[in-house]
This record gives C-alpha cells, structure tokens and sequence, in this order.
C-alpha cells in the first residue's frame, strides 16, 4: 500500500471540542467500511483552518471515492514511497 496525505480546508476546525472530532471520525470510519480492505486510515493532525489525515491505500482513485463519499474534497495529495 502506498501513504497519501490529504490536506483539508476546514475553516475554524481546530475549534472543534472533541466530541465533534469524534462524529467526523466516526463518519470517516463508516465510510472506510464501506471501501474495504483498500484504504486505511492511519493518522490526522489538526491545524487552525487544516486538517491533514494520513492514508494508506492501494490507489489514489479510492481517497478519492473516500473524499466524495464524505462530501469532502482533498486540496491536495501527495503519494509517499511506500514504508517497509
């Protein structure tokens, strides 16, 4: 699996508490079931208006589906080597 890095304009999110992080997760976990074995999430850090969540994936096309089926766009993504 390659490591994709998608960085999110999300205005204000790092006012968040953590009970409404825990919802966008769980929105974001809902949808990674529905993908499969494909895609994993590994990690995100939250900045003031960014968020930057870290993948692990076979393709791109499926952070992509991922992103759509959040109703979410990825600004930008950015393939790694893969980690061994």
């Amino acid at each position: 699996m390659k490591k994709y890095i998608i960085e999110r304009d999300i205005p204000k999110v790092g006012t968040l508490e953590r009970e409404q992080l825990r919802q966008a997760a769980a929105k974001s976990n809902k949808v990674l079931e529905q993908l499969g074995p494909d895609i994993q999430w590994s990690e995100s850090f939250i900045a003031a208006d960014k968020m930057f969540c870290v993948y692990l994936a076979n393709r791109r096309a499926v952070i992509r589906k991922h992103a759509e089926l959040r109703r979410l766009s990825g600004k930008q993504d950015h393939r790694n080597r893969q980690s061994n």
